[in-house]
């Protein structure tokens, strides 16, 4: 497979025994994740969604990779694996949360992976850092760039 764009999203609410607190664990995330980075966002925290009451650090990066999406995924789930995630509760708290948001091939559907993932333009956490790193990234379902619908989130937030 030749060499492909990932926006993908770090995300941390619980203390790592090595590592500390959620935003060193992002850190070290990426460090380990021995792929190339473009752009990595500044690391923001956010409320968490569900029934998890501890607060989120998250970060977005731009990676190269010959990885596939499946393969890339797999990758991830190892990373999460070998810093303590447990299978739990969906949207519980977990040490590191790895997802594939968009990459350059546009749609993809496969057992268990679809990008775009299907809940980030709705989700200021995802969309407000990768505005730091690719405004101009479209959204191959929407045709929406992240900058547009940044706007949109923020009109939003401000009606609300």
């Amino acid at each position: 497979m030749a060499r492909t764009s990932y926006l993908i999203t770090l995300g941390s609410n619980m203390p790592h025994g090595r590592y500390g607190p959620p935003r060193r664990v992002i850190a070290a995330a990426l460090e380990q994740l021995d792929l190339a980075i473009t752009a990595c966002s500044p690391v923001i925290q956010s409320r968490p969604i569900g029934p998890s009451r501890r607060t989120y650090a998250n970060a977005v990066a731009w990676i190269e990779t010959d990885l596939s999406p499946t393969e890339l995924i797999y990758h991830f789930k190892i990373l999460e694996t070998a810093f303590g995630r447990r299978t739990s509760q969906r949207w519980g708290a977990r040490v590191l949360d790895l997802d594939i948001i968009l990459w350059s091939g546009g749609l993809w559907i496969s057992p268990g992976l679809i990008i775009p993932h299907l809940a980030f333009r709705n989700r200021a956490f995802v969309i407000g850092p990768a505005n730091t790193i690719v405004p101009n990234w479209r959204d191959p379902l929407s045709g929406l760039c992240i900058k547009h619908m940044k706007a949109r989130l923020d009109r939003k937030r401000r009606r609300a």
